[in-house]
């Protein structure tokens, strides 16, 4: 072995894939029928088209359990618009699939919780 480092047979470091979040998002502001926005985001190192993707990231952290939809929870019934987004890929090594829309109560909150990700003009409903 050389001074240069190792013999080509050292392993190389592997990042730890809890800290892997890659996401893929798109949304709509006029349901699935209308234009469709989409970004990338990638956070460790931070990245993506995702305006501010530094940004988003810090948010996210922030965020307790943001992609797991809350249970049994009671909605009230108030349209919010035919919004809709689709967040797929891994965050913090965990896979993802979530969607959200603006049709009740619960929903609204939800979204307007993550709005940071899905960066689409709503028209006032």
């Amino acid at each position: 072995m050389g001074c240069g480092g190792g013999d080509g047979n050292d392993p190389e470091p592997i990042p730890p894939s809890q800290s892997a979040t890659e996401l893929k998002i798109s949304a709509s502001p006029d349901g699935r029928s209308g234009d469709q926005s989409d970004w990338t985001l990638r956070c460790s190192p931070t990245g993506g088209s995702l305006p501010d993707p530094e940004e988003a990231c810090r948010q996210l952290e922030r965020l307790d359990r943001p992609f797991v939809r809350p249970a049994n929870a009671i909605c009230t019934e108030i349209y919010g618009g035919p919004a809709v987004a689709d967040v797929r890929g891994t965050f913090e090594g965990r896979e993802v699939k979530a969607t959200f829309s603006r049709t009740d109560g619960c929903e609204i909150a939800r979204w307007d919780r993550h709005a940071f990700l899905f960066p689409v003009a709503l028209d006032a409903q």
